[in-house]
């Protein structure tokens, strides 16, 4: 249980700085986080296979989507690896496809903003298809192939242990207290 709050918190850390890098134009806030426990049967990195700790799915207001992998690596717990898109669409009740325009590298030796590695953005194309629907919270697996611009290759095959995806919606409130110093 400490190791999945671990991958968790890893990737739930590293969202903000993504989903704010991620669509330099319009910067968004996750509003959706989902959390999924299972095993990647297929992860490759620029022809380089890892393991993966967690998959997640976040949302962001602006309409961004991310499918964020943790990877396994003991000298590195900031490695995560993340495909990213717009435009997402739904075939039927258990089917996703997101058109993927980036996937987003992280690591301890990238560059920090506000103390947390800033991951590097590498335009891409390429999909990501999900089976199973997060109302259910049920993921059976999700896929994801994307080439970048200097022809590296990513791939990912998640499939899911069965445990009930944890969703979480997120909402931007008012502060709860006055700011002492206006």
């Amino acid at each position: 249980m400490q190791f999945k709050q671990t991958a968790a918190a890893t990737l739930f850390v590293a969202f903000s700085p993504i989903i704010a890098t991620a669509g330099s134009e319009q910067q968004g806030f996750v509003d959706l986080l989902a959390l999924m426990s299972g095993s990647c049967k297929i992860l490759k990195i620029a022809g380089h296979d890892f393991a993966c700790k967690t998959v997640a799915y976040a949302h962001s207001d602006n309409g961004r989507v991310i499918f964020a992998v943790a990877i396994d690596d003991p000298n590195d717990n900031s490695r995560v690896i993340s495909f990213s898109g717009e435009n997402g669409k739904r075939a039927d009740d258990n089917s996703y496809e997101l058109p993927i325009d980036r996937v987003l590298l992280n690591s301890n030796d990238r560059p920090k903003v506000d103390g947390l590695p800033a991951p590097i953005e590498q335009a891409s194309s390429g999909v990501c298809r999900q089976t199973g629907n997060f109302a259910a919270k049920k993921v059976t697996d999700i896929t994801c192939t994307a080439t970048d611009n200097d022809g590296r290759k990513y791939e990912l095959l998640f499939v899911s242990d069965g445990t009930p995806v944890s969703v979480r919606r997120i909402r931007l409130t008012a502060p709860s207290i006055a700011d002492p110093f206006k």
